[in-house]
Formats: C-alpha cells, sequence, structure tokens
C-alpha cells in the first residue's frame, strides 16, 4: 500500500459537480441579491411572528425524570385515584405577628382555596418562634400547573405579610428568571459580539453573521413550534438556542467569509469565486453541522424530557445554522462582491500560526505528551465529581419560592410534606396486608415516624414516610431503595415517589442510557470525519482530543461549583455537588464544537495535502490558514455562549462556563499544540486506512479540494 497517497483524492469532472439543482440556486443567489434579500426578510418576518411564541409555549416543569420511572407512576396512581396532585404544589409562608392568632393563617387559607386550580388549602405548621407558619396547597390533578401558580402569585401580590412558594410556583418563577437571563444576556453579549464582529469581520462584512444569527435563531423557533406540538421542549433549551445560534452562526459566516476572500485574492468578484468557495468551506460547514447535530442528537437516547429537549433543539439549531449560513453567504458575495477584500493581507498571521505549527513538529513527542498530562492534570476535578439533585436552591435568591424555602429550612423542624411516598394496589380485603407493609415500612432506619395507609379508592392506598434531612438526601434515598427492596420480597405492588425517587429514577435511567449514547456520539463522529478525511486514525484521534477537552470543561465547573469557589461572584448557592443533565449537556456541546474546529482544520490541511504537499508542510499550511480564524471564532463563540453564566439560575451558569472554557481550550491549546504535534508525530500515518475502506471512500466519499 502507498501511504503517501492520498485517499479520496478522485476529483469529481467541473461540468458534474456545478451542474444540477444547486448550483442553479447558487448562482440564482448570486445573481439576484436584492431579490433574494427580499425573500429572506419575508422568512424571518414569517418566523418571527410564528415561531417567536414559541417561548411562551414550552414546558416549565419536570423533564428530569424518566416518563416511564416508577416515581412518575406512583404520582398517576395517585392522580387517578383521587383527582389530586399527591403533594402540596403552592405553600405560603404566612406572617402571624403576636396577637394575631389564627386570623391571618385562616385569611390565607381562605384565599388560597377560592384560587382555580386548587383544590384544597391547610394550615400545615407553625414556625419554631411563632413568627410564621405554613399553608399548603393541593392542585387538582387536571389543573394546569403554570395558571395556577401565577393565579396564587396574583393573589396575593398586595399582602406583604404572605410569601407564595412551593413547586408549582417554582417552576413557573423559573420559566420568567429565563426570560429574564435571556434579556440580560443579550444585552451584555450583543455590544461585545457587534464590536468583536467589526474587528475580526472588518466593514460591512460585520453584517454577515448579525443577517445569519438572526435568521438561525427565528428560523429555529419556528421549527421548534411544529416540533413542541408533537413533543413538548423544555423551556430552558432557550439559552442553548440563542448561545449555540449566534455562536454556530459566527463560525460558519467567518470560515465562508475568509474563504471567499482568499477567491477574490485568486479569481476575483466573479461567480467563480463564489463557487469555489462554497464547494470547499461550504461543504465543510455541511460536515461541521452534521457532527454537531449528531452529537446533540445523542442525548435523545436518554429518556428524561429534559435531556431530549436540548438534544432535539441543539441538533436543529446546527442545521439550521448551516443552512442559514450557506444561504445568505451567497447573497452577500453577490451583493457586495469586491467591497469584501481584505483591507489588508492577514499573511503576519497566517506566517505566526505556520511557524508555530513547524515549532510544535520539531519536538512532537515531547509537547504531544506535556499538553496531554496538562490537561489530565486539569481534567482530574470530573473524576470525583457528585451528581445532586435539582433543589429549591436552584431558584435565585429574592424570588418567592426561594424565599419560602430558605425558610422552611431555618425556622421550621418539618415541612408538613413527607419526602417518601408510598401508593400501593391492593385489591379488596386487603387492608390487613396493606397495613402490615405500611408498619414493616416504618421501621425502616431513617424513618422517624409510624406511618399510616390511606385508602383512596378503587384498590390505591397512600403511605407517607417523614424521613429525616434533605427530601432528595442519602436518608431519603436509603429509605426509598429500602422500600422498593420490600415491596419486592413481599409481592407488594407499591411504587415509590418524591424527590428522592425521582432522583434514583433519574441516576438509573442515565446509567442505563449512557453507554448507548457515547457509542452513538463515537461512532457518528467518526463516521464523519472518516467520509470527509478518508482515513480512521484521524477520526479516533479526534474523538480522544475531544475527550481530553470535555475532561477540562467538566474539571472546571466541577471545581468551581461542586467545590464552592465563586459563589458570591456567580451568585449561586452551593449544594456540593452538580446536578447530572448539565454534566451530559456540557459534554455532549463542547465535544460537538471541538469536532467543529477540528473539522476546519483537517479540511484545509486535507486540502493542502491533495495540492501535493508534504505530510509536515500540509499541517503547517492548514493552520496557518485556519489558525487565526479557529481563534477569532472561538472568541466569539465562547462569548455568545458564555454570557449565560451571568444566568441566575446555576445549571445553566454550568452550561455557559463548561462550554465557554471548553472552546477556549480546543482553541488555543488542542488546535494550536496537540494536533499538530500528533499529526507531526505520525506522518503519513494519520491518513491510514485499510485498502478495502479506501475503495469504499473513494465511492461515497468527497473531496476538500478546490
Amino acid at each position: 500500500m502507498n501511504l503517501t497517497q492520498p485517499t479520496g483524492s478522485h476529483v469529481t469532472p467541473p461540468d458534474a459537480r456545478e451542474s444540477g439543482p444547486l448550483r442553479r440556486l447558487l448562482r440564482a443567489l448570486y445573481a439576484h441579491p436584492r431579490r433574494a434579500l427580499v425573500g429572506l426578510f419575508l422568512f424571518v418576518a414569517v418566523a418571527g411572528a410564528f415561531g417567536g411564541p414559541v417561548a411562551g409555549a414550552l414546558e416549565t416543569e419536570g423533564g428530569f425524570a424518566p416518563p416511564d420511572a416508577d416515581s412518575v407512576r406512583a404520582v398517576e396512581r395517585i392522580e387517578a385515584a383521587t383527582g389530586l396532585e399527591p403533594s402540596p404544589g403552592v405553600v405560603l409562608l404566612v406572617e402571624t405577628p403576636p396577637g394575631t392568632g389564627d386570623d391571618a393563617v385562616d385569611a390565607a387559607a381562605g384565599t388560597l382555596a377560592g384560587v382555580e386550580g386548587i383544590a384544597r388549602a391547610d394550615a400545615a405548621g407553625t414556625a419554631l418562634d411563632g413568627s410564621s407558619a405554613l399553608v399548603i396547597g393541593t392542585l387538582e390533578a387536571s389543573a394546569n400547573e403554570e395558571e395556577t401558580a401565577q393565579a396564587a402569585v396574583d393573589a396575593f401580590a398586595e399582602d406583604d405579610g404572605v410569601e407564595v412558594g412551593g413547586g408549582a410556583v417554582a417552576s413557573l418563577q423559573l420559566g420568567q428568571q429565563i426570560e429574564q437571563d435571556l434579556g440580560r444576556a443579550e444585552l451584555l453579549a450583543f455590544p461585545v459580539l457587534v464590536l468583536l464582529s467589526l474587528l475580526v469581520f472588518g466593514g460591512r462584512a460585520a453584517v454577515l453573521p448579525l443577517v445569519v444569527g438572526i435568521t438561525t435563531v427565528l428560523g429555529t423557533f419556528l421549527a421548534l413550534t411544529g416540533i413542541n406540538e408533537l413533543y413538548g421542549i423544555s423551556v430552558f433549551a432557550l439559552n442553548l438556542i440563542i448561545g449555540l445560534g449566534l455562536g454556530l452562526a459566527i463560525d460558519y459566516t467567518l470560515f465562508l467569509l475568509t474563504r471567499y476572500r482568499e477567491e477574490l485574492d485568486r479569481q476575483g468578484a466573479t461567480f467563480g469565486a463564489v463557487v469555489t468557495t462554497m464547494r470547499t468551506a461550504g461543504r465543510t460547514v455541511v460536515f461541521s453541522a452534521a457532527t454537531v447535530a449528531v452529537a446533540l442528537a445523542t442525548l435523545v437516547v436518554f429518556p428524561m424530557g429534559f435531556l431530549r429537549s436540548m438534544g432535539v433543539s441543539g441538533a436543529v439549531v446546527a442545521v439550521v445554522a448551516a443552512a442559514a449560513a450557506l444561504v445568505v453567504s451567497p447573497i452577500v458575495f453577490g451583493l457586495w462582491g469586491a467591497k469584501l477584500a481584505r483591507r489588508r493581507r492577514n499573511d503576519a498571521a497566517e506566517g505566526r500560526w505556520y511557524r508555530i505549527s513547524h515549532a510544535v513538529m520539531r519536538r512532537p513527542g515531547a509537547i504531544a505528551a506535556v499538553t496531554a498530562a496538562i490537561m489530565l492534570v486539569l481534567a482530574a476535578p470530573a473524576l470525583r465529581s457528585e451528581w445532586t439533585p435539582v433543589d429549591g436552591t436552584i431558584v435565585p435568591p429574592g424570588q418567592s419560592a426561594r424565599v419560602v424555602t430558605d425558610a422552611i429550612d431555618s425556622d421550621y423542624d418539618s415541612t408538613g410534606t413527607t419526602p417518601v411516598t408510598v401508593a400501593i394496589a391492593a385489591g379488596d380485603g386487603a387492608d390487613g396486608d396493606v397495613a402490615g407493609f405500611a408498619s414493616e415500612a416504618s421501621s425502616l432506619p431513617g424513618v422517624t415516624a409510624p406511618a399510616e395507609a390511606v385508602e383512596l379508592g378503587d384498590g390505591t392506598w397512600q403511605v407517607d414516610l417523614e424521613v429525616d434531612g434533605d427530601p432528595a438526601g442519602a436518608d431519603a434515598r436509603s429509605v426509598v431503595a429500602e422500600v422498593r427492596e420490600l415491596a419486592e420480597d413481599s409481592g407488594t405492588d407499591a411504587l415509590v415517589g418524591g424527590p428522592a425517587a425521582d432522583f434514583i429514577d433519574q441516576q438509573d435511567a442515565i446509567a442505563d442510557s449512557l453507554p448507548l449514547a457515547v457509542g452513538l456520539l463515537v461512532l457518528l463522529t467518526m463516521l464523519v470525519l472518516w467520509l470527509m478525511t478518508g482515513s480512521v486514525v484521524l477520526p479516533v484521534k479526534a474523538v480522544v482530543m475531544n475527550a481530553l477537552t470535555v475532561g477540562v470543561s467538566l474539571g472546571a465547573i466541577t471545581w468551581i461549583y461542586q467545590d464552592g469557589r465563586f459563589a458570591d461572584l456567580l451568585g449561586y448557592t452551593p449544594n456540593g455537588g452538580v446536578e447530572p443533565a448539565n454534566f451530559l449537556i456540557a459534554a455532549a456541546l463542547v465535544f460537538a464544537l471541538s469536532t467543529d474546529y477540528g473539522v476546519f482544520l483537517l479540511g484545509r490541511i486535507k486540502e493542502a495535502r491533495e495540492e501535493g504537499q508534504p505530510e509536515r508542510e500540509a499541517v503547517a499550511v492548514g493552520l496557518g490558514r485556519t489558525g487565526s480564524v479557529v481563534t477569532a471564532a472561538a472568541l466569539l463563540l465562547a462569548v455568545a455562549i458564555g454570557a449565560f453564566s451571568t444566568s441566575e439560575i446555576s445549571f445553566i451558569q454550568q452550561i455557559g462556563i463548561a462550554t465557554a472554557i471548553g472552546v477556549l481550550v480546543d482553541a488555543f491549546v488542542v488546535r494550536s499544540l496537540l494536533v499538530p504535534a500528533l499529526m507531526g508525530l505520525l506522518g503519513k500515518w494519520n491518513w491510514w486506512a485499510p485498502m478495502w475502506l479506501r475503495r469504499v471512500h473513494d465511492r461515497v466519499g468527497v473531496s476538500e479540494s478546490a
């Protein structure tokens, strides 16, 4: 086998490459840019009109436990028997100054009971110092939680002596907080992005990422409007849509513009320059979008609605961003042409990256070893990460739901609710068996008080077990496991619900789905990279380097959030761990974007190699042509996504910070040092593939050469 011969180096005849509907569409966009802009404006207007309202229609509750989990089925069983939710959805914290007696509590309970969707309101305990009391509102099972929570908040809006909290109110206020955070993030990031775009793109070209970004975000909203009708999307996906949409829009347009400027120098402001740009950089954008989409789409393997929402939204954003860039860029090229040329050549920057690459490849083994070792050290904190459930501390301080949660934790012995709920299905005459099960469950370690079985009707019984500590803490989780084991041993049809059961079911679902998700992520990423390069070595190497980058980003959020660092600066409440869904989303997102930048660099290296450059020279030329562009794109994307570190919701912060760190490490460390070191070390073996696989690639792969 001649390893010096480039794989996939076949060249499609020009007529075949340039004929067909895609070329006709490209010519139409280029030749009639003003008409195309009118069509684009109409699309954006329609997308804004029909897709813009989707933000208010997204799911604001749940999504962190599998829909078929025992904990979810326990709730459904109780709701079916009673027509009521099993745990209070609204909790009032009522001030009880000396001399007021029960009047304030009775008045608050009466007002809450009159709220539509509230089935009943009951007093539920007094603070240790007597300064306040709790009133709990149970929702009808058929009630709209968001509307009921909003009605409860409105009912006490003028009453300074009552704070409104509870699970339904927390979900409502989280949704409202996300909208506020989005507005603040855009306000902070947008001026910075505009300034950086002016510096990086130069002059009127800075309009290009702005137009593509708006088209991407609104186009994604339009697509999700239809998807949301079939499958409920979580409101938390909004942050990902806007941050990733703007970031990818900047990346794709920057690479297209950079290549077009190169072709302007070679071919002038001709249609041929546009064709070459779209055939090379445009094709690479397609590969990039494919890698990002498949990486994020692997999140749909997990059964939790929150993760599936992020996976679907991320995949749609990647596809829409690529489509928008590939449509808008030819329009702008046709409209302004030579006016987009570089004011000054970027030879200095290209030369700098070219020299860095050759310097690295002079000692590739040492530099690869040192770089990998440092990245492993930075990734080490991720190995000691502790997963913690979503709890009341996720609600920002100052929100009424958080005020109620904090007051209950500090001022009350018990909330009046139970962290572990057991729903038992039993036939007629099973009173004794159910009572015996309740007695055995009450004697389990961690249960603090005897529990009775309450008949709900339709052969359903409910047992509420009081457990000390956090509702989803270690004691409660231990009780859940023991109750489930007791039910299995006794043959009792018992389903266990509550926060601890939700968290256990979430962890079990992640553990069951993780091998398949990781396998698909690696397999699909390697498939796309093989189609692009024809090599089996480069995809494997890319996966390994991406894993290192992911480890560094996850290590950073473990070091910050689990260890409680910068809590005052970032405005979060440490809870001793990291929410597991954040871990998975951050990992998938960083992996996707690392592959994204790798695709651009490999595309230019492969092109230089197909032009006949020696191995190391091709690497240096590829890095010289992309180094400054990749670093600029990484900075812009880090600003776009990192802006969400300003969110007052801690797990949105975590995703933003992890992604920003991962993108910057990948651009400044991996692409600058590790990639040229490893490619220099392996030489022609970078492009190795079995002969039969090379023949397959010659038929189905593509060439990146112009």
